[in-house]
């Protein structure tokens, strides 16, 4: 076909402009930041621990490749994912490294040894659970992102207010603690500390956007 090559050799440059968006650590972990909720440079270089400077390079690679968009808000720039493929884009890029990376696999068990009996939760019955009250569901994430959208039942609780709120919490019910999904860490130091503490804790390894594919329900807050 006439023009075949050209129509090919076009497409696929433009597919490469996603790949070579996506292939930094930083901005992979910048979008997982944005898939949980939208944020200004600022607020993204803090939860990145970059700093703001080079935050902004990395967000407008992503920009270019049509990953993030932006929007001004005064004198804030906001930043949020492009549209809804963007998390299925993440999750399978997680999924085939998981898979097919025996480091990542080898990381992840280093990273939970002695936590064992952390053991997943089955959705369905955590939602039954949490209905009747017999359990505690807490997200420790940021305030902003559990705004932006959190599992039904669930308490805001940041993990830097933890320490400061424990006292209201029951030590007669058990605690679920969920946060940013499987490779996030906030939800292990939160169950830790609870344990510390003599709370009957676990850690859900599903976050906000593992329980959306799921199909399972999610609720949302208004900003105080």
């Amino acid at each position: 076909m006439p023009g075949y090559d050209k129509y090919k050799s076009a497409l696929y440059e433009q597919f490469a402009r996603v790949g070579k968006a996506l292939c930094s650590a930083r901005r992979l972990e910048l979008l997982d930041l944005l898939l949980q909720a939208e944020r200004s440079v600022e607020e993204l270089a803090h939860q990145s621990g970059m700093s703001v400077a080079n935050t902004s390079q990395h967000l407008q690679v992503l920009k270019q490749a049509r990953v993030v968009e932006s929007e001004r808000h005064g004198n804030r720039v906001v930043y949020r994912v492009a549209n809804e493929f963007v998390g299925g884009l993440l999750s399978d890029i997680q999924q085939f490294a998981q898979h097919g990376l025996a480091e990542v696999e080898a990381i992840t068990r280093r990273f939970h040894e002695g936590c064992e009996d952390m053991e997943p939760v089955d959705c369905a019955r955590l939602l039954r659970l949490a209905e009747s009250g017999n359990v505690i569901v807490l997200d420790v994430r940021p305030r902003a992102e559990y705004e932006a959208g959190h599992l039904p039942y669930a308490t805001s609780m940041p993990l830097e207010e933890l320490e400061q709120r424990l006292a209201s919490l029951p030590k007669d019910k058990r605690i679920v603690a969920y946060c940013r999904g499987p490779y996030c860490v906030l939800a292990v130091e939160a169950v830790e500390r609870l344990r510390q503490e003599g709370f009957d804790a676990i850690r859900l390894e599903d976050g906000v956007r593992e329980w959306q594919e799921r199909g399972l329900p999610v609720e949302y807050a208004e900003s105080a």
